[in-house]
């Protein structure tokens, strides 16, 4: 049963489907088992979203939980996912309007129990693995960026790489922004001279 109704999802898999690289069959004799297509791959990750389960859960006989999860990393790293991104920002923009005069930024530790590439002792649960997250947002609460760190990492060094993210919106910007950050962001690196 699917998570969303059809008139909701095609939209999305038309737009995901013109994104997607292009696939290569690598096995030198072509005998293997048939690759599961695209389409079944992206319809167990919009209900694992939808739904908020594992892939273990939702995973049937058309398409397993390890296939879900080696589709996903495969199309992160084609960067399937930060076109996407982009993709709707722009259409939430010219739809509702982004507003780049004032923006927020802050940061956020979260659990990182498999660890990770950012992840780090948190300096808020016993030194267990954590990360940072730095999130850029408009004044609507539209994420528009997120760098990720380790969880001790302190706020201030993750500004400059955060409003980076702003670059990508580089002929929308407006003359004269505002930043809204709060007390973690206080220190000699971020306060102008």
């Amino acid at each position: 049963m699917p998570a969303l109704p059809s008139s909701i999802t095609e939209p999305f898999w038309e737009q995901f489907h013109t994104v997607l690289p292009p696939i290569e069959d690598t096995h030198p004799l072509g005998c293997h088992r048939p690759r599961i297509p695209d389409r079944v791959v992206f319809d167990k990750l919009i209900q694992s979203l939808v739904l908020g389960a594992a892939y273990e859960r939702i995973a049937d006989a058309s398409c397993s939980a390890t296939t879900i999860r080696r589709r996903r990393d495969e199309w992160i790293t084609a960067g399937v996912f930060g076109i996407l991104e982009q993709i709707c920002l722009e259409a939430y923009d010219k739809i509702i309007g982004l507003d780049f005069e004032n923006i927020v930024v802050d940061g956020c530790i979260t659990k990182a129990p498999c660890g990770g590439e950012a992840a780090g002792r948190s300096p808020v649960d016993r030194g267990k693995q954590g990360t940072k997250r730095s999130l850029l947002t408009d004044s609507a609460g539209i994420p528009l960026g997120c760098v990720t760190a380790a969880a001790s990492a302190h706020d201030s060094p993750l500004l400059a790489p955060t409003l980076a993210k702003l670059d990508r919106f580089a002929g929308h910007l407006p003359d004269r922004i505002t930043v809204h950050l709060d007390a973690g962001y206080d220190s000699k690196k971020t306060r102008p001279c």
